[in-house]
């Protein structure tokens, strides 16, 4: 990887995630082709069954430029610390290995493999490209799916609301576990990703970065909307952009002022059969967010 200050200008041309069959719009692969950017060609990059591995791997033809493999579901995070176990019996040091796993592959399937491979402290990079819900097998709900949202699993029927449970706060469940660097990032904050992705490749040991990534099918919004749409999610303070370094959370950005949680929610045809009695209730639950945060974040 480049050690100079990367950003929008800097960034290599090389692409090495190309010709894959996402849906146009598709937010998680606008993060795995910057990471890769920023990482280089010679990152070994491990992705479960999911959106990514679906679209990048479609034989005879492969989507990444550099050494890539499918893992199992569960063991994205087991079969990183593997690999980079026998780059470091070789005496190699300066492969990147990074994991790209959705919501579901990460805060349900694989949280059990990523929480033991930040106990050992393994030296690898995983990044999950957060779109709320099992998108690659039909919109069902994950523990990252929002309070609200309409899935397959959780659908809109005989006055049902659509998801009636929270977001787990994956960020601070990893940060619990006294990880190197953690960092939750959006796909509408493009300076912000770079700059994140960069500083966790320098840091020796499990670096984990949670990543915004809007899904244009399953959040019901047009695929020219994806980057605007993560973006008003940071403005309206439902996404917080955020970093956890030596024992201490630090607010990456802090908006002067909310946009209106309404007007985001309302673009988002998985939250159509919302009512002004739930978008005050999602917007209460922000508003005691961000009071917390602002007690326990450094601004």
């Amino acid at each position: 990887m480049n050690d100079k200050v990367l950003n929008a200008r800097t960034l290599t041309d090389d692409e090495f995630f190309y010709g894959h069959k996402a849906c146009p719009g598709c937010g998680g692969s606008l993060a795995v082709r910057i990471a890769l950017k920023v990482l280089g060609r010679r990152a070994v990059s491990v992705l479960p069954a999911g959106c990514m591995s679906a679209v990048g791997f479609n034989f005879p033809q492969l989507a990444f430029a550099n050494n890539s493999i499918i893992s199992t579901f569960a063991g994205t995070a087991s079969m990183m610390t593997g690999i980079a176990a026998g780059y470091r019996a070789q005496g190699i040091t300066d492969v990147p290995v990074v994991g790209f796993a959705g919501d579901g592959g990460t805060a349900d399937i694989g949280i059990q493999a990523l929480s033991g491979a930040i106990d050992r402290n393994d030296d690898i990079l995983y990044i999950c490209y957060d779109n709320e819900a099992y998108m690659n097998t039909g919109i069902q709900k994950s523990s990252l799916t929002p309070y609200g949202s309409s899935t397959t699993t959780t659908p809109v029927c005989g006055g049902g609301k659509g998801n009636l449970t929270d977001k787990k706060n994956l960020f601070e469940i990893v940060a619990a576990h006294g990880i190197p660097y953690a960092a939750t990032a959006t796909v509408g904050n493009m300076p912000d990703l770079i700059k994140k992705i960069q500083k966790a490749a320098g840091i020796k040991g499990t670096r984990f970065i949670h990543v915004l990534c809007p899904c244009p099918v399953g959040w019901g919004i047009k695929s020219s909307d994806t980057v605007d749409i993560a973006r008003e999610a940071v403005e309206s303070g439902l996404w917080v952009l955020a970093e956890y370094q030596n024992g201490e959370f630090f607010l990456s950005k802090k908006p002067k002022e909310f946009s209106n949680v309404k007007n985001f929610i309302k673009k988002q045809r998985r939250f159509a059969h919302l009512t002004d009695e739930d978008i005050e209730k999602i917007t209460e639950s922000r508003n005691k967010k961000w009071n917390y945060i602002n007690n326990v974040y450094n601004n």
